[in-house]
């Protein structure tokens, strides 16, 4: 019987999702099915992040972009794989074009799933976006679900339980958990004394630097530590819309380094390693399974704005989840920082959850949902 054939669409091909289309590829054929990753390019925040990357066997799209009102909309040719696919994967996304020409097209031959953020997206949303997102949801095949509130959430909205797959969203991390514990004394006093950290009085951000992230936030946040605890310094390591105000506090010269990205796991593990905690004022989403491969406690506060895998961390036992005003959020960092009891059982927790958020569990959970989605629609392989 001939191999079955899925294509991922994905709005351009990030750093941080190489790993697993890769890995998914190989779990994949391993069931018979070949994976096509197929891509835009990054627009907008997007671009600005400068974080793009290249896949091989990757297919780029033709794309468009054009406004509607204030609303970007992105348009992605498909081309011949809305024909010569057994399955296309689209991001559940209303300014995705392509959203709607595959489930609104009554001769689609390709069994359509969707997944994405769900309910973390349509938390502050209008009546008319919730609903539109409902609608075109349940004309979906098959529903793969970051996390299981969002698989709740889909189950809420009249989506059959029995076509939602729970992916248990993550990254590689298996790499950065063996350059962390690679990191050698030397180098990390060398890196101590040349950015002046003090042990004990340092913090990470690694992310992008945009406004649903709250940099400004976090660099209020910063000063208001280094007042309370002389010697307190924020490395701040990504890039977005708002790295000048990264750049400006760091060119005064007080408690702000900023390191610009930073990809590679072994300058990671270091940073992680230098730090005692990681500080994330904004929308948390996959920085919460880097904090537990780091050993490096997020603290954040509570938003509606977070990603699914805000729900990965617990306050007090894997993180610190402090109240939204940048007073109070730098006195939380500040008593941590005095309190080695409490970051050490911090620590053991994201230790303890490292094992169980990883790249493997995704990428198997993916493809055995992919297998099941083929069989229900009769195009097991």
């Amino acid at each position: 019987m001939p191999r079955r054939r899925i294509a991922i669409v994905q709005p351009y091909i990030s750093q941080y999702r190489t790993a697993f289309f890769q890995r998914l590829a190989m779990d994949l054929s391993d069931r018979g099915v070949e994976l096509v990753v197929a891509h835009g390019d990054a627009h907008g925040d997007q671009a600005v992040r400068a974080d793009t990357a290249s896949l091989e066997t990757a297919v780029h799209l033709r794309q468009r972009t054009f406004r509607i009102g204030s609303r970007t909309l992105v348009h992605r040719d498909l081309g011949e794989l809305a024909r010569n696919c057994d399955a296309l994967v689209l991001e559940q996304a209303l300014h995705n074009v392509e959203l709607y020409t595959t489930l609104l097209n009554p001769r689609r031959t390709p069994a359509i799933a969707l997944w994405g953020h769900t309910y973390t997206h349509l938390r502050t949303a209008g009546w008319a976006r919730k609903v539109a997102t409902g609608a075109l949801t349940r004309r979906a095949h098959w529903f793969f679900a970051f996390t299981q509130a969002g698989a709740d959430h889909e189950v809420s909205q009249g989506f059959p339980a029995e076509r939602i797959t729970m992916v248990y969203h993550s990254i590689d991390t298996s790499a950065l958990r063996e350059a962390r514990t690679r990191v050698a004394e030397d180098r990390l006093q060398a890196f101590r004394e040349r950015h002046r950290l003090v042990p004990g009085r340092t913090a990470v951000y690694l992310g992008g630097l945009d406004t649903i992230k709250r940099t400004g936030f976090l660099l209020a946040a910063a000063a208001s530590v280094a007042r309370r605890l002389p010697g307190f310094r924020l490395l701040v390591a990504g890039d977005g819309t708002e790295r000048h105000l990264v750049e400006q506090a760091d060119a005064r010269g007080a408690e702000t380094v900023y390191l610009g990205n930073v990809f590679d796991d072994e300058r990671r593990a270091l940073l992680g390693q230098a730090a005692d905690l990681m500080l994330a004022p904004g929308a948390v989403g996959l920085c919460a399974v880097v904090s537990f491969a780091l050993q490096t406690p997020v603290v954040t506060v509570p938003r509606p704005d977070h990603g699914p895998e805000f729900e990965y961390l617990e306050n007090r036992r894997n993180c610190l989840i402090a109240p939204d005003d940048v007073e109070s959020f730098a006195q939380t960092v500040a008593d941590a920082l005095c309190d080695p009891t409490l970051l050490a059982r911090l620590k053991k927790g994201c230790e303890a959850d490292a094992g169980y958020y990883t790249l493997e569990r995704f990428s198997t959970s993916f493809a055995d949902g992919v297998v099941h989605m083929l069989e229900m629609e009769g195009r097991c392989p």
